[in-house]
């Protein structure tokens, strides 16, 4: 786990990437460590805050020395897109708090958060064909969902970086923060707006919305489960209570 550091509390999980020396690059560690960390919120639900430390970069991306030598076995294995399709599927949401570089892999990895909020350099980019490959872990599906097919094949076909302003603009990121000391705060800040929701109405919208395909009958289910909740009688008690002549 050591390319990762983890810090545990009651409702969230802060991951950093911790391979510094590599520009926080994608190896086969850290993917073995995110799929421990995964293993764990499955079992555990919580929020998930996962950054790129202090080091002014979130990930540049895999790490090319592995990638240079996988072949078509290891291109059909997913090694990248499995452990970010687990990411994905967490019951409770995640968010990518990006400052600096976030770029091929480490671009696809903050796209597999449901979240993303990113200092004022940041930038985020596919340049994986100019390395004669194809951005190959979410990339080609999350990206047209986020920002639109025409924009998001502009962004595939010519590895251009889109900075943080553009990035707000086009809805790839929910905040952008002016200075790097600002980020961890704003994230913590965003994580504590949803964790003063329900845990599970949060975990079942969660559910729906990442549902394969949309369809009432999702919303139907998670509602029919929170009509019967003890949880939602007492929010909407406390609510009617406030509202209530004195």
């Amino acid at each position: 786990m050591n390319s990762l550091r983890i810090e545990e509390r009651d409702d969230r999980v802060i991951v950093t990437l911790n391979r510094p020396e590599k520009r926080n690059a994608i190896d086969a560690g850290m993917v073995a460590a995110l799929h421990e960390l995964c293993a764990s919120l499955e079992e555990r639900p919580r929020l998930l805050l996962l950054t790129g430390g202090a080091a002014g970069v979130f990930a540049g991306g895999a790490d090319i020395g592995q990638l240079r030598d996988r072949g078509r076995i290891e291109a059909l294995a997913g090694i990248n897109v499995g452990i970010f399709e687990r990411l994905r599927r967490l019951p409770m949401p995640s968010l990518a708090a990006v400052d600096g570089p976030a770029l091929g892999g480490g671009a696809e990895l903050a796209y597999a958060c449901d979240l993303r909020i990113c200092t004022s350099r940041a930038f985020f980019g596919q340049p994986e064909v100019r390395l004669g490959i194809m951005a190959g872990a979410g990339a080609t599906y999350r990206l047209p969902a986020l920002v639109g097919e025409t924009l998001a094949k502009e962004m595939l076909f010519t590895g251009r970086r889109v900075p943080a302003a553009e990035a707000l603009a086009i809805r790839l990121v929910n905040r952008v923060v002016e200075e790097p000391d600002e980020l961890l705060p704003a994230a913590h800040a965003l994580l504590d707006e949803i964790a003063a929701g329900s845990a599970l109405a949060v975990r079942l919208t969660k559910l729906a919305v990442d549902a394969p395909a949309a369809h009432p009958v999702a919303e139907l289910l998670g509602q029919a489960v929170l009509f019967e909740d003890d949880e939602k009688r007492e929010r909407m008690e406390e609510f009617l209570s406030r509202r209530r002549p004195s």
